[in-house]
């Protein structure tokens, strides 16, 4: 009996003696774009020397770190990541004992535009629409089984063992000069961009993407995996949105994915009709993201993206592509939807790039509940979807409202937002807007008659055709290549520099051309003449 007693001792020391273990509790948070050196990650009670590696367990680490596996040692020369990432470290001994813990990195993200201006003044993409009509086409409405389902704010600053990854799509900055790298297109190279050539048709084409450039979720989440890289503008170029689905990192400087999409935006040229995006609707995800730093600054001058289980299997300008279920009568399955000529009847509500926006009686409900002093980020949200709306973009989980990730979100104060049903939504009409199907450049001045608009134009001549003596034309805030002469024996005023709603005129508005004054007088007010 004394001998195994004394066996199960020395067999319990044995064991004591390798209980491997990781020391550290933490890891420091770390900010997008600046280096980042946490401090080494240490082990006892086991046989040195040690290896260090992440696991797949959870999540990766953020985009741009690495883990020395000699060392332990975490660190980047440059943080790509946004957002909140929990991951598993494992180490090994010598003698071949294991032992893992689980961290977190917190990543404050850095979502200024570097100079850009996310397309022109006049662009779709940059309107209010709590001025416009309601859409009373069939196909617009929110469908009826959707109605009840609350907001589900699908960003944020956590991360846990249920979902490791980072809460959000993020975007990355990059320079002008970036490098360009090898992008592979896995399914819908066909409606792919590949504005500097193809290597290989609908194949292989080259994007200025960098080997920390984060990845929706991580490299390690599957699902759509979105990478968006806003170029600067410099050298003569413009700013630049890229954007791809299902990006992956393949190592040595190459990506791969299974679409890819470009836009200029300095022009308001839309995608070719009929093609995807990395969005459903053939939209830039990026214009429609909310972000922390626009947030912080109290307005989001933009619509905010959102998703429902399934669309209307048709679509509304701005919008390019149809993904859904349903039809409406006298209109092929798949092809654009008319706002000005709207069908007769639908079988399903819901159409890609239909923009909602609260009603204004459950805008002052949702603002007196997610007041400014209580939530202060929720608040500016509601303000932005009263005035500029939610825009449908993609089928996925019904009410997911996008925004990117970031560890300085507060998730008690965007909670706010899940007491908003689809419900207090009513459907917006943007069809008075639009020149072109072709372009997102909207219809910006309007001729105004005793305080009451009599309607809006694409360019100063149309509504100086149109107006009357003691008429006011005004303007928003964009250029225009024009030239003016105002011939007519009437007295006009000219107004520009007004924001997206023709509230306030802070601003310029610049003609490039000339401006001729030959018949009646005219008053002329913030307009800059180039």
């Amino acid at each position: 009996m004394r001998m195994i007693v004394l066996l199960l001792l020395f067999l319990l020391s044995m064991g004591h003696a390798h209980a491997l273990t990781i020391n550290n509790a933490a890891l420091p948070d770390a900010t997008q774009y600046q280096p980042y050196t946490a401090p080494a990650l240490t082990a006892s009670l086991g046989t040195p020397p040690y290896t260090w590696s992440v696991t797949q367990t959870y999540s990766s680490l953020p985009e741009g770190m690495s883990l020395n596996a000699a060392t332990g040692v975490i660190a980047a020369s440059s943080v790509g990541g946004q957002g909140t990432y929990l991951f598993q470290v494992r180490v090994s001994d010598s003698q071949a004992a294991t032992a893992t813990a689980t961290f977190s990195i917190g990543v404050a993200a850095d979502n200024t535009l570097g100079g850009c201006d996310i397309f022109p003044g006049d662009s779709i993409f940059r309107q209010r629409v709590d001025y416009l009509p309601v859409d009373t086409s069939p196909a617009a409405p929110i469908y009826s089984g959707y109605k009840s389902s609350h907001l589900r704010v699908f960003f944020g600053s956590e991360a846990s063992s249920d979902y490791p990854d980072p809460n959000g799509i993020p975007f990355f900055r990059v320079s002008y000069n970036q490098p360009l790298v090898q992008m592979t297109f896995t399914q819908y190279g066909d409606e792919s961009d590949a504005p500097y050539g193809w290597i290989s048709k609908y194949v292989t084409t080259t994007y200025p993407f960098p080997a920390n450039a984060p990845v929706e979720g991580s490299a390690y989440s599957g699902g759509d995996m979105h990478v968006l890289i806003l170029q600067t503008a410099g050298g003569g170029q413009p700013c630049k949105l890229w954007e791809v689905w299902q990006g992956i990192y393949n190592g040595g400087g190459t990506w791969s994915s299974s679409n890819g999409a470009y836009w200029n935006l300095g022009s308001n040229s839309l995608r070719t009709n009929t093609y995807t995006s990395g969005d459903a609707a053939g939209l830039p995800i990026m214009p429609y993201t909310v972000n922390y730093d626009e947030v912080a600054s109290g307005t989001v001058r933009h619509a905010i993206r959102f998703t429902v289980n399934n669309m209307l299997n048709g679509y509304v300008w701005p919008a390019r592509h149809a993904a859904g279920t349903g039809y409406c009568t006298g209109v092929p399955a798949g092809s654009e939807l008319s706002q000005v000529m709207p069908p007769v009847s639908c079988t399903m509500t819901g159409p890609s790039g239909q923009i909602y926006r609260l009603t204004q009686a459950n805008y002052a409900a949702a603002s007196a509940t997610c007041s400014a002093n209580t939530h202060p980020q929720a608040n500016v949200i509601i303000k932005a979807m009263r005035q500029y709306g939610i825009i449908l973009a993609d089928n996925g989980t019904t009410g997911g409202l996008i925004g990117t990730p970031d560890s300085r979100w507060d998730t008690d104060d965007l909670s706010c937002l899940t007491n908003i049903t689809l419900a207090q939504f009513e459907p917006v009409n943007v069809g008075s807007l639009r020149i072109s199907a072709d372009s997102g450049a909207t219809k910006s001045i309007r001729l105004v008659r005793n305080g009451s608009q009599v309607n809006i134009y694409a360019a100063f001549h149309e509504a100086y055709a149109a107006a009357s003596g003691g008429d006011i034309i005004q303007a928003k805030a964009f250029d225009i290549a024009e030239t003016l002469i105002l011939a007519g024996n009437i007295d006009i005023s000219i107004e520009g520099g007004y924001d997206s709603a023709f509230e306030t005129n802070p601003l310029m508005t610049t003609i490039h051309g000339s401006v001729t004054i030959s018949g009646g007088p005219a008053t002329i007010d913030r307009i800059a003449i180039q």
